[in-house]
């Protein structure tokens, strides 16, 4: 498999918005991708969102996109533990969200998702990355991926008008 990547932005969402859909898919069902099309327009209309997208032979084999957090932000709100001021507080460039990473069947456990993830990283701006897992996903698989790339938990979130608890984590966008 020779998986090539590339960066993109919001003005040229247009032209990768299929693939990412396509994988979508394939990842989640099509009962889900009405859902993402829209959540995709709702990121992508945020400052600093990019995506990373994996490619085979012309095909996109995965994903991974995400957003500068505003200085404005409510975040870090729904906390189930409120975190110090000095974890929580934005400037508008302090920190990067992952949104999401998908990766066809066929790519997963080859590394691709971790290579979407450092080319994602490669050129964000920010001092620190943060994303929500649900740890309960895979039997903690994800979030045992998440540490193994260089996250840490630092809150449990419960989300507007939902059930699931989401675990938030941090690392630094540059590792040391």
């Amino acid at each position: 498999m020779t998986v090539e990547y590339s960066l993109t932005d919001a003005e040229h969402l247009p032209y990768v918005r299929h693939g990412l859909l396509e994988v979508h898919r394939e990842v989640w069902g099509d009962a889900q991708a009405d859902t993402f099309d829209t959540r995709l327009t709702e990121a992508a209309a945020k400052p600093g969102w990019t995506a990373a997208i994996g490619y085979e032979n012309g095909r996109a084999v995965g994903y991974c996109h995400g957003f500068s957090l505003a200085a404005d932000t409510d975040w870090w709100s729904g906390l189930i533990v409120p975190l110090p001021k000095y974890v929580t507080w934005e400037t508008g460039q302090r920190t990067a969200v992952l949104g999401e990473i998908a990766v066809r069947e066929p790519w997963r456990g080859s590394g691709v998702a971790a290579q979407l993830h450092e080319v994602w990283l490669s050129l964000r701006p920010e001092e620190r990355v943060t994303l929500l897992v649900d740890s309960e996903l895979g039997d903690g698989a994800l979030q045992a991926a998440c540490e193994a790339w260089g996250y840490r938990r630092v809150a449990d979130r419960r989300e507007r008008r939902a059930s699931t608890v989401y675990t938030a984590m941090i690392r630094p966008v540059r590792r040391p």
